[in-house]
C-alpha cells in the first residue's frame, strides 16, 4: 500500500447504498452479490470499496462522477453512478464461452467512490421528484460553473491515471469527458486516441460555457490526436460538426455500419486508431436505440442494439493500449424498467471482461 496519491486527504466520498438495493445490510458499502445461489459469482462479490492508497493493488477501479449540470436536454445523469453500481452488483462475472477472468488468482476490482464536490446534499434519493421536464439546470453545484467542474475533474483524473490500474469513470454527463481525458494529453510524447460511442459528435463550439456537447472540440483543441465517433446517427447532427471532425482527420462510423457485422466495425475502428499509443473509450448511453435505452438525455431511434454495444466494447477493451473507460449520460429518473441502467452496468461488465482476459 502506497501513500495517498491525491492532494486532497479525502478526494472521494462513499456513495450511499440503501438496504433495498443490491447490497443491503452487511454489505461492503453495497458491494455484495444479491443472489442466494452459492454457485453464482457476481460483480458485487468481486468489487470492493478501496481507499486511494490501495488503488495500485487493483486491476481496475470505479470512479463515480454524479454531475449533470452541463446537460443539453433532459437531466438526471447525476443519479447514474449509484444506480449503475446497484445493477452491476447483480451481474454475473462469467462469460458463457470463455469462463470468468475475475476468478483468476489475484484479480481485484476496486471502487474509489464518487469524486467529492460533484455530489450534492439534500437531494431526494430516487431523484424522480427532483427532476422535471422543465429543469433549467440552475441547481447549485457548490457554486461552480461547468468550466470549474471540468477543471476539478481533470485534477482528480490526473491522479487516477497515474495509478497502476484501469480507471472506469461512471458519469454523469458528457462534459466530464474533457476532464477525464485531458490528463492523458499532458505527456506530449504519446499519441492519444478516443473512441466515442455516441449518437452525436459532441463537437459544438464553446460559447458562454462548456456543455455536454463540447468535450471533443475542447480535447481536439488541446491536442487530441485521433477521434473516432462510433454509432453516430444520420439526421442527428449538423453538417458543420461533421466537417469539423473530418477536417481534423477524425473518423465517423455511423450506426448503420453495424449492418455489415460487428467484426467489420471493430476492424474499421482498429484501423482508425492504429497509430495511437494510448486509447480511451467513452460510451454515451444514447448510442443505443431509444427502445433499448429510454433513460438518456437525448433518446433517438436508429441506434445500436445492446448486443452490438456489448460486443464492440468487449472487443475494443481488449486493446493493450487502453488507458481508461467511461459510461455517461444515463439518466435513471428517465428510465423505464431499469433498461438503460442495466445496459450501462452490463457495458462495464463486458469491458472489464475484455480487458481482464487480454491484459492479465
Amino acid at each position: 500500500m502506497t501513500a495517498n496519491p491525491f492532494d486532497d486527504e479525502t478526494p472521494f466520498v462513499r456513495p450511499e447504498w440503501d438496504d433495498e438495493g443490491a447490497g443491503g445490510e452487511g454489505s461492503k458499502d453495497g458491494w455484495r452479490g444479491p443472489s442466494g445461489d452459492p454457485n453464482d459469482r457476481q460483480f458485487g462479490d468481486v468489487i470492493e470499496p478501496i481507499d486511494p492508497e490501495a488503488a495500485d493493488e487493483t486491476d481496475a477501479v470505479l470512479v463515480g462522477e454524479p454531475y449533470d449540470g452541463a446537460v443539453i436536454g433532459r437531466r438526471g445523469a447525476r443519479y447514474a453512478p449509484t444506480a449503475i453500481r446497484h445493477s452491476l452488483a447483480g451481474v454475473k462475472t462469467a462469460h458463457l464461452r470463455r469462463g470468468d477472468p475475475s476468478d483468476q488468482s489475484g484479480v481485484r476490482i476496486g471502487d474509489l467512490g464518487d469524486i467529492r464536490v460533484l455530489e450534492r446534499d439534500g437531494l431526494d434519493s430516487d431523484g424522480v421528484d427532483d427532476v422535471s421536464d422543465d429543469d433549467d439546470g440552475d441547481d447549485d453545484y457548490s457554486g461552480q460553473d461547468v468550466a470549474s467542474v471540468q477543471k476539478h475533474v481533470k485534477r482528480i483524473a490526473r491522479r487516477v491515471h497515474d495509478l497502476e490500474t484501469l480507471p472506469v469513470f461512471i458519469g454523469g454527463d458528457n462534459s466530464l469527458t474533457y476532464g477525464n481525458v485531458a490528463p492523458l494529453l499532458e505527456s506530449g510524447d504519446d499519441r492519444v486516441g478516443v473512441v466515442n460511442l455516441d449518437a452525436h459528435l459532441d463537437c459544438r463550439e464553446v460559447r458562454e460555457s462548456p456543455t455536454s456537447g463540447t468535450p471533443y472540440r475542447q480535447l481536439l483543441s488541446d491536442g487530441l490526436d485521433t477521434y473516432v465517433a462510433v454509432g453516430a446517427r444520420h439526421f442527428e447532427t449538423s453538417s458543420a460538426y461533421v466537417d469539423y471532425v473530418e477536417d481534423r482527420g477524425g473518423t465517423i462510423v455511423p450506426a448503420n455500419a453495424f449492418g455489415a457485422g460487428l467484426e467489420a466495425v471493430v476492424d474499421a475502428v482498429r484501423s482508425a486508431v492504429a497509430d495511437v499509443d494510448t486509447l480511451y473509450v467513452s460510451v454515451d448511453c444514447d448510442v443505443l436505440d431509444a427502445a433499448a435505452a429510454p433513460g438518456v438525455s437525448a433518446p433517438t431511434p436508429g441506434g445500436l442494439t445492446t448486443r452490438e454495444l456489448f460486443g464492440f466494447v468487449g472487443s475494443i477493451a481488449a486493446d493493450g493500449r487502453l488507458a481508461g473507460l467511461e459510461v455517461v449520460e444515463c439518466s435513471p429518473p428517465r428510465d423505464e424498467g431499469n433498461r438503460t441502467v442495466d445496459a450501462a452496468a452490463r457495458t462495464i461488465s463486458h469491458a472489464l471482461w475484455g480487458y481482464l482476459e487480454e491484459n492479465r
